[in-house]
């Protein structure tokens, strides 16, 4: 028989770096959280990547899990702010590049944009910032952000397996982050 662990048995082992509880408890999930996030994204690799993020967010914001909810909740919760933020920065995004003449890209600006940024000052921060980092991040984050391309058709172009380009897109958000904030 099989014994069922108990949310707390699953993170103490999990802080204890138990690779079979963190095997289980992927299995025990992931299947469900991609379900979940392709009825909502539509897309199959865009769901298995919000999928690894969540499991990535979960273990890394594990300390402060304070039993209010099951685990299962958790990660649903941080599944479904995930997809929130994913509309948001599609939504913002289509605003930042788009091709709309300069009134509507205005008027609409205060729905989306802090009202003391200006759409166009935004756009050449983020194209300076894009600029500064090294050739193959801003490739990889033209092509995923701009572009619109997804991690296994960058994989493809860039003639990479899927968990190297994976981890590229991965290290240059955060080379671009770290360059955006510190040129506020």
């Amino acid at each position: 028989m099989v014994k069922v662990q108990t949310d707390r048995e699953i993170i103490g082992k999990l802080f204890q770096k138990d690779e079979r509880t963190l095997i289980t408890f992927y299995r025990q999930y992931s299947v469900l959280l991609n379900r979940y996030l392709y009825h909502q994204v539509k897309d199959v690799a865009l769901a298995e990547e919000i999928t690894q993020d969540v499991f990535i967010d979960f273990l890394e914001s594990m300390r402060d899990f304070r039993y209010q909810s099951s685990l299962k909740t958790y990660l649903f919760s941080i599944a479904h702010h995930k997809v929130v933020d994913y509309f948001r920065k599609k939504r913002l995004k289509k605003i930042l590049f788009s091709s709309l003449p300069g009134y509507i890209v205005e008027s609409l600006k205060v729905f989306f944009i802090d009202e003391e940024i200006d759409q166009k000052e935004m756009a050449q921060k983020i194209n300076h910032t894009l600029n500064k980092l090294p050739n193959d991040y801003e490739l990889v984050l033209r092509l995923k952000y701009i572009e619109g391309e997804k991690v296994q058709k960058i994989a493809e172009r860039l003639a990479i397996k899927f968990k190297a380009a994976e981890s590229l897109v991965f290290r240059a958000r955060k080379a671009f982050v770290k360059i955006f904030s510190s040129s506020s």
